[in-house]
């Protein structure tokens, strides 16, 4: 803390606590600005073995370490944890910082710097820069900057593409603003009045300010430290381990398929279903461990594992994680998450492995393949297909995926729509078969109602997925769509011999009196047909225009409507109106017919009514 402050000017212990006993006990946050102008964050872990917890929720997302060392004390037995950690969370670039140098003699410093490489044999930070500073003096502190930046340079930059995803690791109310969250924005980017979720409880939340390096800004990119005022939530509605991200992007989960190891040293063994401390991010959560190729896990070995956790999380295929024993409460390894949102897997299963074998090492190209066929998920985004392969932004797969198209492995439903080949010829065969079967128990119909067919079949695509599905198969000739019906291709509505003899007797019965035809009752009757097959032959013979359906359930023959224009037309060649009750008598029929056919006649505007009379539309 001591060494933060002389770099930045910025004391970060907060609490009084942390002044009185003189030990970091929380998270602490200064701005740095280095010496050629670049803007960075300092995150001041507690280094005491009793709050590793909360070092653990610093340490995820930093992209340097300044693993510092007294003088006067040399390598502590919790500086191993804090150097176990950094290598579990893959952390490859860091700095030795042996502080207080002004307490010590020449020989004695050069003792504890020997002690320190000794111990940093073989770690990640073997190769690391070692500095001697004093904070009380000054000494090396300019010298440190310069070294601190010429490794930040070497830093990756992350992308600001793909979906936004910020851990929260604090969290504070201002007075006039509300609710504001902390934490170092691991991928995306945020905007001032934009729209977040919080994770893992699904709330909409809305920027309204934001500050990155103790400054406004109106957004924040990967990387950064961010400050954010939200609005729409109470203080006591967000924690630690929280997250904000993009919303709908990340869904929440308590069973996570990873590769797990242990630490080589100082840890004892897991067995299957023991219970542990998962960290990812800034959250802490308990859960078990089952092994999935073996009863009992030893130090320094690794495996793939499911761990199920007592809480939700939100997570994405790549992290690292950090494990700590339930009790004793200590590190002993890590890994990463290789299934977000892992099914039950069962244990001994080759095939299990096998998946998840191709999802950790196969390459870009093998796991879009497999990701595509085998998830529950039947069409894909380019950034769902990010997303499920781990990819931090999608432009990452525009090669493999056009070389699946190319490969016919996958198909473009739509502009940015896929669906594997093994996935739509099973849809297709689907569709074909209940179709073919549909036919041939309704071959009056003149197709199969789309919606019917989707809620029955394909509940789990929306509307327009399933369209789009039914546009790109009827391109393939597969089908034919028509309207909100979907056929075969060459299938029209065709009578059988039952069917034909009905539909005779019908038309029969409807021109025998033809302005006062039989009731539907009547005829059903003497057809002996039920509700359903009455109503298949009338359906059949409207689809057909050979009956029209007037109000009143009353149906009459094409020829009947025809016949009666005829009449009419006659009528108004001599006279400019005509009443219901001349309409009556012209047809030699009653007001219970004559009323609904005259209003169908104004619907399909060959008459128009003007008061109680009618006129010859024009």
């Amino acid at each position: 803390t001591t060494l933060v402050k002389a770099l930045t000017g910025h004391d970060t212990d907060r609490l009084k606590e942390e002044k009185k006993r003189g030990i970091s006990i929380e998270l602490g946050f200064a701005p740095f600005i280095l010496p050629g102008g670049q803007k960075a964050a300092i995150v001041d872990m507690p280094g005491h073995e009793r709050f590793i917890r909360h070092m653990l929720a610093g340490a995820f997302g930093i992209d340097l370490v300044l693993l510092t060392i007294a003088a006067d004390e040399g390598v502590m037995p919790q500086t191993k944890e804090h150097m176990d950690i950094i290598e579990l969370l893959g952390v490859d670039k860091g700095i030795v910082v042996i502080t207080k140098s002004d307490l010590v003699d020449e020989e004695w410093l050069m003792l504890v710097e020997e002690e320190i490489e000794e111990y940093l044999k073989g770690s990640v930070l073997d190769k690391a820069p070692v500095i001697a500073v004093s904070a009380a003096t000054g000494e090396g502190i300019e010298e440190l900057k310069e070294l601190i930046e010429s490794l930040a340079v070497q830093v990756q930059e992350k992308s600001s593409s793909g979906y936004a995803r910020l851990p929260i690791d604090r969290v504070f109310s201002v007075s006039g603003f509300g609710t504001v969250v902390t934490g170092t924005l691991w991928s995306g980017k945020i905007e001032v009045g934009e729209t977040l979720e919080l994770m893992p409880v699904q709330k909409q939340v809305r920027i309204r300010t934001i500050q990155v390096h103790n400054e406004k800004s109106p957004a924040a990119f990967a990387g950064q430290r961010v400050a954010v005022n939200l609005q729409g939530i109470e203080l006591n509605e967000i924690k630690r381990g929280y997250l904000l991200a993009t919303p709908g992007a990340f869904t929440p989960s308590f069973r996570i398929d990873a590769k797990m190891r242990l630490l080589p040293e100082g840890a004892r063994a897991i067995r299957n279903w023991n219970r542990i401390r998962f960290h990812l991010g800034t959250d802490e959560v308990l859960g078990r461990v089952v092994l999935l190729d073996r009863d009992e896990l030893n130090p320094g070995e690794e495996a793939f594992a499911q761990i199920i956790l007592e809480k939700q999380i939100v997570a994405h295929k790549g992290d690292a994680f950090v494990i700590r024993y339930y009790s004793p409460v200590t590190t002993i390894g890590g890994g990463v998450i290789i299934e977000p949102n892992a099914a039950k897997q069962k244990r001994f299963k080759e095939e299990v492995l096998e998946e998840l074998a191709i999802k950790e090492e196969g390459s870009l190209y093998e796991r879009l393949l497999h990701e595509v066929n085998a998830s529950g998920q039947d069409v894909f985004t380019v950034d769902d297909l990010a997303r499920k392969t781990g990819s931090s932004i999608a432009e990452q797969l525009h090669d493999e995926i056009h070389q699946l198209l190319d490969d016919e492995q996958m198909i473009e439903i739509k502009p940015g729509l896929f669906i594997s080949r093994i996935k739509l010829d099973n849809i297709n065969e689907i569709i074909g078969s209940n179709l073919s079967h549909y036919h041939n128990k309704y071959p009056l119909r003149s197709g199969y109602p789309k919606e019917d067919m989707r809620s029955k079949y394909f509940s789990h695509l929306n509307g327009k997925v399933f369209n789009a599905v039914l546009k790109y198969l009827e391109e393939q000739n597969y089908l034919v769509t028509k309207g909100n019906e979907v056929n075969l291709v060459g299938h029209q509505p065709a009578p059988g011999e039952k069917e034909k003899k009905t539909i005779a007797y019908i038309l029969s019965a409807l021109n025998h009196q033809i302005f006062t035809p039989p009731s539907i009752e009547e005829m059903k009757g003497h057809l002996m047909l039920n509700e359903q097959e009455m109503a298949e032959v009338l359906n059949y013979l409207l689809n057909q225009g050979q009956v029209v359906k007037l109000e009143g359930d009353n149906y009459f023959s094409h020829d009947a409507i025809e016949e009666g224009k005829k009449i009419l037309e006659e009528y108004f060649r001599e006279e400019e109106e005509m009443t219901l009750a001349t309409a009556r008598d012209l047809l030699k029929t009653s007001r219970k017919y004559a009323l609904p056919l005259v209003e169908y006649y104004d619907k399909i505007r060959f008459t128009r009514r003007i008061g109680d009379v009618r006129v010859k539309a024009r």
